[in-house]
């Protein structure tokens, strides 16, 4: 029987471990607070913003929203970081991504105060992670170790396949397999675009983690019998319904299911434990800055 990893309890689970946490925090005088920073006009990044920022309300952190015209000079972006970055009562920054073409992104990330950098993007927070000590996870990553332990699977010594590279998902998860820690010591492969047999790499493996952005590219032929898979893909595709579409993964989900030992599904699985660790690392950040030592969930 195939276990369908539930992301959605997770999450609860999640924030509530965090709502102690934040008790902790206020006994000391501190309220935890997070600046998202959107300047875009995508429809899909004002609802992940607003998602973020409910998410703050229900466990008690301070959501700081900043929308800047996405016709306004790069300069107003850079400046309304260095101001966040000087605030004191500001713990993490988050800034929506995709920022518009006129603005250089990875100048965004360098300019965002590591100590603030709730995402884990910052080179210093990349760099620290790929030696074995990671100030902040990078959230999906993170969320996917969750996930992984709490279908009770072990990634010790299993080979694991990481299918796609960004510095987002790709990179930072196959960081994180490959670690000597709890979560880690997995034989890593990466595949993406150049991979020349992905299929012969997939079923090979104990965990296949699909991040490559493609709809339903992986299918019940490329998984072995038991293996866990998590899919981290959500992409629209045309369908016969009131919107005009529907989500899938990356993960041909019924296909995967028959095979597969455990499996997450789209949506439910890895999307809201992304925000969860968002809201984690916010706390640890606020933790880290005002010297108050918390429990973490």
């Amino acid at each position: 029987m195939t276990a369908i990893i539930d992301g959605d309890a997770l999450a609860q689970s999640v924030r509530d471990g965090l709502a102690e946490s934040i008790d902790q925090l206020d006994d000391a005088g501190v309220r935890p607070s997070l600046a998202t920073v959107l300047m875009s006009d995508d429809p899909a990044s004002e609802t992940y913003v607003s998602m973020k920022q409910d998410d703050c309300a229900e466990v008690g952190i301070e959501a700081i929203d900043i929308e800047i015209d996405p016709e306004a000079d790069a300069a107003e972006l850079y400046d309304t970081i260095d101001d966040l970055n000087a605030d004191e009562n500001v713990d993490g920054i988050l800034v929506q991504m995709p920022v518009p073409d006129h603005v250089d992104d990875r100048r965004v990330l360098r300019a965002i105060d590591p100590l603030k950098d709730v995402d884990g993007f910052h080179p210093e927070n990349v760099g620290r992670l790929v030696a074995g000590n990671a100030r902040y996870k990078p959230c999906t990553p993170h969320g996917i170790q969750k996930l992984i332990e709490s279908a009770g699977v072990d990634t010790e010594g299993k080979d694991a396949v990481v299918v796609g590279r960004s510095d987002i998902v790709g990179k930072p998860m196959a960081n994180l397999l490959i670690q000597k820690a709890p979560g880690g010591n997995a034989t890593t492969t990466v595949c993406h675009s150049r991979t020349a047999d992905l299929a012969a790499e997939t079923r090979d493996a104990d965990i296949v983690i699909a991040a490559a952005g493609v709809p339903e590219m992986i299918d019940g032929e490329m998984i072995a019998e038991g293996a866990t898979v998590i899919d981290v893909g959500i992409n629209r595709v045309e369908a016969d319904t009131e919107k005009g579409y529907e989500l899938v993964g990356d993960v041909d989900f019924e296909s995967a299911k028959a095979k597969a030992g455990a499996i997450t599904p789209v949506p439910g699985g890895v999307g809201p434990m992304t925000r969860a660790m968002l809201l984690y690392n916010t706390v640890k950040a606020a933790s880290l800055q005002h010297d108050v030592d918390v429990d973490l969930p």
